[in-house]
This record gives structure tokens, C-alpha cells and sequence, in this order.
């Protein structure tokens, strides 16, 4: 560094400022893990038998979990169908809708250095817990067998 160049500027706390690679490390990392779970969803089909555990509820009751159908929606999303996972198990699409969405947005702060987003307020996980109750039975009725996978 010579005489002209500032020295970067610590924090509040008398740290020194984070390096890029390390405010991009934790969303980078989530990515790659996301990436390897869905790109081994995508090498192992779940339309055939043996390969992934049975959902328990559907076993035993034979009724539609909230979740029923999200490992095949997973693999038609990896393979570019979109209608067809929408098919499996729409809930589970858009929540892959929102993760992306939340991430870039993780990214784009850490890059910034900002915070990550914060986390949600309870009556946000209580709202997403009813949708996914309705969403459950909705998917077991008459009229609702559209959204069943």
C-alpha cells in the first residue's frame, strides 16, 4: 500500500473489513448444496420404486401430505418440466420459487456487505403453516384432486 491509498476502514467493532470471498462463502456454500441435493434428485428418478423412503402419512392413511409429490417435482424441475412438476406438487415449486429468490437476495447483500435478510416474524410461519394445512386437505378432497400428485 503506498502513502496515497486509504487503509480499508474497520468496523464498529475495531475488525477489519471481510474480504469478498468470505462475505460470498455462507450463500455460496448453501448454493452448492442445493445444487448437489437437486442434481442428485435429478440423477435418481423418484418415479421409480426403491430409490427414496415412502412418506409416512400416505402409507399409512393413504392421504396427501403437504409434501407428497415434492421429490418428483423436484426431478421434473431439474429436467425443465414445469407443468408436470406443477403437476407433482405445486406448493413445492413455488417454495423452490421463493428459496431462489431469498438467496439471490442473500447474495446481492453479501456482496454488498449487508446483513442477511432477517428472519421471518412467527406470524409469517404461521401464516405458511395454514397455507400448508390447506393446502393438505385441499389436496385430498373431491374437488381438489388437480393438486394431488
Amino acid at each position: 500500500m503506498d502513502a496515497m491509498t486509504p487503509a480499508p476502514a474497520a468496523d464498529a467493532a475495531g475488525d477489519p473489513p471481510r474480504t469478498t470471498v468470505r462475505r460470498l462463502a455462507a450463500p455460496l456454500t448453501a448454493l452448492a448444496g442445493a445444487a448437489a441435493a437437486f442434481g442428485y434428485v435429478g440423477a435418481v428418478d423418484p418415479h421409480e420404486p426403491g430409490h427414496y423412503p415412502v412418506c409416512p402419512l400416505l402409507n399409512l392413511t393413504g392421504l396427501y401430505c403437504p409434501g407428497c409429490g415434492g421429490l418428483r417435482s423436484a426431478h421434473l424441475v431439474v429436467h425443465g418440466d414445469l407443468p408436470a412438476a406443477l403437476g407433482a406438487n405445486a406448493l413445492a415449486v413455488a417454495a423452490y420459487a421463493v428459496a431462489a429468490a431469498v438467496w439471490v437476495l442473500w447474495l446481492v447483500r453479501a456482496a454488498r456487505d449487508r446483513p442477511p435478510p432477517r428472519p421471518l416474524a412467527p406470524v409469517w410461519w404461521w401464516s405458511l403453516a395454514g397455507v400448508m394445512i390447506l393446502f393438505a386437505v385441499v389436496r385430498n378432497l373431491p374437488f381438489g384432486a388437480a393438486l394431488a400428485p
